[in-house]
């Protein structure tokens, strides 16, 4: 392992934690960014906390990066969080606090992801990959929600119009800058 320090990890874990199925280390392949396309860390967390599956679980990421670069951990590593469907089982789900198309979702109108990411939450990002990639020995791909879910849904403001169902991190994800920082590969180039 590098001699590099660790980062702060704020342990804040969502009251369903022990209800989430359990994983050795070794199995986590995949890191998956996503943005909370919601507006500030509290909304994050109460979304994260909704019951929505008969195990007494909801959908969240493992760790959520405010924009001052403050990390928060939800979902220890060696637990199975509900963050995208089909790699949950070998990813770690990282999410970025960012507006995204809040609240306007699924609008053919409200489509423009044009919040920037704050220097400082990219750089707490980069610190956190560095300490997964030294304390996870099987990870080695990263890829974007975008990327993985492509699905589409109707549109609310026009049944008529199709628009995707995921669009994070979005354009403005310093993609270079990540990689660059990091061993990871891109799942999907």
């Amino acid at each position: 392992m590098p001699d590099r320090a660790l980062p702060r990890i704020d342990l804040q874990p969502l009251p369903y934690v022990a209800k989430l199925a359990a994983r050795a280390p070794e199995d986590i392949d995949l890191v998956v960014i996503h943005c909370t396309e919601l507006p500030d860390l509290a909304m994050a967390r109460s979304y994260g906390e909704r019951v929505l599956y008969d195990s007494g679980s909801g959908n969240s990421g493992h760790y959520y990066i405010d924009r001052d670069g403050s990390i928060v951990q939800y979902v220890p590593a060696d637990r199975v969080a509900h963050h995208v469907s089909g790699c949950n089982p070998r990813s770690i789900g990282i999410e970025l606090v960012n507006t995204g198309r809040y609240p306007h979702w699924l609008d053919s109108r409200h489509q423009a992801m044009d919040e920037p990411y704050p220097d400082a939450q990219i750089a707490a990002l980069i610190d956190l990959l560095q300490h997964l990639c030294d304390t996870l020995p099987g990870l080695q791909r990263i890829a974007g929600h975008e990327q993985l879910d492509t699905r589409e849904e109707v549109a609310t403001d026009d049944p008529e119009r199709r628009v995707p169902r995921k669009r994070d991190p979005g354009p403005l994800f310093p993609w270079p800058r990540v990689l660059a920082a990091t061993p990871l590969k891109p799942l999907v180039p």
